[in-house]
């Protein structure tokens, strides 16, 4: 066949076999080659990277160092277990200094990635911010409180990776307004903290920078995406820190290290320079949210993000303080529960725990409603599921052209890869048995188009280009 088509391309002369076999063992050469040089390519920005990281480590712990030997007194263990409210009343009052607390928390960290691989990147700059802080004629909410960040919140002159080899290039350019916000409150960005390749796992590892572990179990994982912050906090490295969430990525890590979190109503916070890997998932919004020990510590960092600096830097965040009032009123809730959705199975722990909430809840006086989550099969496969994965997954899959996929990830894309109508027909046949899996797949195979999407969550036909130019 190969050498009819030479034939046909070059008719006037006879094609030598040898020389056709020639041509064609040198272009499969130079694609070997080629797919070599490209993986060579990516290893050395991998190492890179790591390289990077490694020295910022080894100069984050020589700082430690000289500090620990300039103010050898230093109560560590003390100042690390202090609940953050009282840890922020001692530096606003001037008993603690933001810089004792600072190296306290830095030599913490260092000791919790050491055991646990938690953290992206030490933030050097974060001794600028010291000075900044203590020059300031305001105390912010925040004044002198270490917090960490998840990889992908923009910091100005660090990168955002998303554990992503093509992310590794360019450093942001200015600061997200999550982090503007922050740094006006007071608090000292000390680190930025490991998360799975594309955001988009509920384990915690990346081909770059590797796995996260438990800090409590290193044979388990600290969840995802946000599972760096989750280690980190729960290892005693950080007493706050910001996450993101879209389906979990915030209360998964959470609840598997032991920790508080809060995912905000979406939009509560601003999102400006803290975008995730795919944009344009419009109706499945990310949300970023603190990460803490104590619920009065998610609530002190709601109240200083929720302030006017915040506002004024994006307007399409609505301008609604946090509620001191409601928060600290003691009057009696009527608060709605359920233990189970219908959809996930949930494991007896969980349940366990919904009903010692309840009782607790109903011995402070509270009202407890029971109700049943309405239509939840089709919450999540007709509005979570297929509108998610609108296009079949292609723009994720986009995300690791030229890289190297994260083992933990690979059952996720090969399933993306299968054509539209094998993931229709695999969920067909799948259906009886494990209909959850056969959502999932049916959700893959995608939406044709969007008039298609459109009659889909709408149940009403689009009109046609023709009715739309036409006027009564």
């Amino acid at each position: 066949m190969i050498l009819q088509s030479l034939r046909q391309l070059l008719p006037e002369r006879e094609v030598n076999p040898s020389v056709a076999l020639a041509l064609l063992c040198g272009s499969a050469a130079a694609v070997v080659v080629w797919k070599w040089l490209g993986k060579r390519h990516i290893q050395k920005q991998m190492e890179e990277a790591r390289r990077t990281r490694d020295e910022g480590v080894k100069n984050i712990a020589k700082a430690v160092q000289q500090f620990r030997e300039q103010v050898p007194s230093v109560q560590t263990d003390a100042i690390l277990s202090l609940p953050l409210l009282e840890l922020a009343g001692r530096l606003q009052e001037g008993s603690l200094s933001p810089k004792t607390v600072l190296y306290t928390y830095l030599e913490k960290a260092l000791e919790v990635t050491q055991q646990t691989n938690c953290l992206r990147h030490f933030i050097p700059e974060c001794e600028e911010q010291l000075r900044e802080i203590q020059q300031q004629r305001e105390k912010g909410l925040l004044y002198g409180i270490p917090v960490s960040i998840k990889d992908h919140i923009g910091h100005k002159g660090h990168l955002s990776t998303c554990g992503l080899v093509q992310r590794l290039g360019t450093p942001v350019q200015e600061d997200s307004i999550l982090v503007k916000v922050l740094k006006r409150q007071g608090a000292i960005l000390f680190a930025m903290t490991n998360v799975p390749q594309s955001l988009f796992n509920y384990d915690c590892s990346n081909p770059i920078f590797g796995q996260t572990l438990n800090p409590f179990n290193h044979q388990k994982s600290p969840g995802g995406s946000s599972g760096g912050e989750g280690a980190l906090i729960a290892g005693g490295g950080s007493i706050l820190g910001i996450g993101s969430d879209v389906g979990g990525s915030i209360r998964l890590p959470s609840s598997f290290c032991g920790l508080c979190g809060l995912k905000p109503t979406a939009e509560r916070l601003s999102l400006s320079g803290a975008g995730g890997p795919v944009s344009g998932i419009l109706a499945v919004p990310c949300a970023l949210g603190p990460m803490a020990r104590d619920v009065d510590s998610l609530a002190l960092c709601m109240k200083a993000l929720l302030c006017e600096e915040m506002f004024r830097l994006d307007p399409t965040v609505p301008p609604i303080p946090f509620d001191e009032e409601v928060y600290s009123s003691s009057a009696p809730l009527r608060v709605g529960y359920y233990d189970t959705d219908g959809y996930f199975p949930l494991p007896p722990c969980m349940r366990r725990a919904v009903q010692e909430t309840r009782g607790a809840l109903q011995a402070a006086g509270h009202q407890l409603v029971p109700f049943s989550p309405p239509r939840i099969n089709y919450v999540m496969t007709e509005l979570f599921l297929k509108t998610f994965f609108a296009d079949g997954g292609d723009a994720w899959l986009d995300l690791f052209t030229g890289d190297i996929v994260d083992p933990s990830l690979k059952p996720q894309v090969n399933s993306c890869k299968i054509p539209r109508l094998g993931k229709k027909l695999l969920a067909l046949i799948l259906k009886p048995l494990f209909p959850r899996l056969a959502d999932y797949l049916s959700a893959l195979g995608g939406m044709r188009s969007v008039k298609e999407m459109w009659n889909h969550h709408h149940e009403i036909e689009l009109p046609s280009p023709l009715q739309c130019c036409t006027t009564s």
